[in-house]
């Protein structure tokens, strides 16, 4: 049986660039091997659930086929499967991060000479 290490499985599946990047999220403890924050040299094995982090979110992964090869998305795609729960979540807080932008009221446009001498005179009263 084939056997991969945890930092090759996460470079090939393309969830990091580099085996670097994959390896300083594994030892800062950012991913998790069946629960449990793992090792680099780990041996990913099918079935087994691994969590890890992509930009805002965290994805809760099956694995599914072991490569240590780099290829195409779309093939690195079949290494793996998100979990329903993961993926709910994920779609849920991108909404509320979504959402929470929208709310959020932007200037129309950058303060002039005058407001921005305004704010420094605000800034300088209330910084006591």
């Amino acid at each position: 049986m084939e056997t991969v290490r945890l930092d090759k499985w996460l470079w090939a599946a393309r969830f990091f660039k580099t085996r670097a990047l994959a390896k300083k999220a594994i030892e800062g403890g950012k991913v998790h091997y069946n629960g449990a924050r793992a090792k680099t040299s780990k041996s990913v094995e099918v079935g087994a659930l691994v969590r890890v982090p992509q930009g805002w979110d965290y994805w809760e992964v099956e694995v599914v086929a072991l490569s240590d090869q780099r290829r195409g998305a779309s093939e690195a795609r079949e290494l793996y499967r998100e979990t329903p729960e993961s993926e709910a979540r994920r779609l849920r807080e991108a909404e509320g991060r979504r959402l929470t932008n929208q709310a959020m009221q932007h200037p129309l446009r950058r303060p002039d000479k005058k407001q921005r001498r305004d704010i420094h005179r605000f800034q300088r009263q209330h910084d006591d």
